[in-house]
């Protein structure tokens, strides 16, 4: 029988489901001490002073913005090459995304695009740790306080990823983390946005639920509001998944990076083909995926090698469908052209990302390896 290696497999395994039956004999399924512990649990695990869970990454990020007062005739520097969501929250608050092209080595900013872009309207630039790459973090984190800007993190595919033992997310403002199901943990839909900003913290964790200002409660019935607020925030079943997840963080990370090392063993010698990854001295990529380029002529057959390797019963994904700037939204509404982003154009063209989460081991590697070699050949 043919066996299936799909792209992304949440890993829920009995400590979540037994987490989960307990907590739904509970009355408290909202604003409890679940989310509470999760929050403290994740920045003692990323080492941040505060962390607030949100509904989802996107949440945390427009949250954000918002904490920073970033609003209508503001602009960010934001890459290409990156989800739609990263663009989506500047444009929340009405501000301008402004669009760099990547490196086309790690998929990450281009940190010689940025200051070029810079202008009397620049108040922040958005940087993704692309594929779980750390971004030039170091140089950026440089030039935005030469310009005082602020400095936004996106690290929805980026947990267990460091520089210089600091995990990002840490190096700007803020920064925000995805729980999607195919990331390296889950919570189903969920959130963290983490930040060593008092100020911050204090409105994200206010404006995530309808701007309540528990400061001025005169007890759990009464409240007031202060604030233009959100229905962000993330509940108790979402928040008691997340903390039986972190108690396996390290497990996931660790098999990441061994499935990660083993594709670049059997792959790296694949002259078709190159490889999307992390080659900065004290740095530690998340491996979210293993991704390739494919090479000369293969790049017009991508989806037809996708395809082939569908029918073997691989799964793929592609980060990302195409460089944001050029999707119909922001090129309708801004006018960019294909010649300013020809690195993340190319990224998005040729590449195809295989698993390397802890559903796939050196076996199912193998068999991915052999597939791709021999579909290869047959377009070559």
């Amino acid at each position: 029988m043919k066996k299936n290696i799909p792209f992304g497999k949440p890993i829920i395994g009995k400590a979540e489901i037994d987490s989960v039956n307990k907590l739904l004999r509970q009355p408290i399924l909202v604003h409890g001490q679940k989310t509470l512990s999760f929050e403290k649990k994740f920045s003692d695990y990323v080492g941040c002073k505060y962390a607030v869970a949100v509904s989802s990454c996107t949440a945390g990020m427009h949250l954000s913005y918002l904490a920073l007062g970033i609003k209508k005739g503001d602009e960010v520097i934001v890459t290409s090459q990156t989800h739609v969501a990263t663009a989506h929250c500047i444009e929340f608050v009405g501000a301008k995304p402004v669009f760099v092209d990547c490196d086309l080595e790690t998929g990450n900013i281009s940190v010689e695009s940025i200051e070029s872009k810079i202008t009397k309207n620049t108040r922040a630039v958005s940087l993704v740790h692309f594929i779980g790459i750390p971004a030039d973090i170091l140089k950026i984190k440089s030039l935005a306080k030469k310009y005082k800007l602020y400095l936004i993190e996106d690290c929805a595919l980026a947990l267990g990823s460091k520089v210089n033992g600091v995990h990002v997310g840490l190096f700007g403002d803020v920064g925000s983390f995805s729980f999607y199901p195919v990331k390296h943990m889950t919570t189903i839909e969920g959130g963290m946005v983490i930040t060593n900003n008092k100020r911050i913290d204090n409105f994200i964790r206010r404006a995530r639920s309808f701007g309540y200002n528990k400061n001025r409660m005169k007890h759990n019935l009464l409240y007031d509001v202060d604030l233009l607020g959100y229905n962000y925030r993330m509940n108790e079943v979402e928040a008691a998944i997340g903390l039986a997840q972190l108690d396996r963080m390290d497990y996931i990370i660790k098999r990441r990076m061994q499935n990660f090392n083993y594709y670049v063993s059997k792959l790296k010698d694949n002259e078709n083909i190159g490889i999307l990854m992390n080659k900065k001295q004290h740095s530690i990529s998340s491996n979210y995926c293993f991704t390739i380029i494919l090479k000369k002529r293969l790049s017009k057959l991508r989806d037809q090698i996708i395809d082939e390797l569908k029918k073997t019963g691989i799964g793929t994904s592609i980060y990302y469908p195409g460089p944001v700037p050029l999707l119909k939204y922001y090129k309708k509404k801004y006018g960019l052209k294909f010649k300013s982003f020809p690195n993340a154009a190319s990224i998005s063209k040729n590449s195809i990302s295989f698993p390397t989460a802890p559903h796939v081991n050196k076996s199912d590697i193998d068999k991915i390896v052999f597939n791709v070699n021999k579909v290869i050949n047959l377009f070559k």
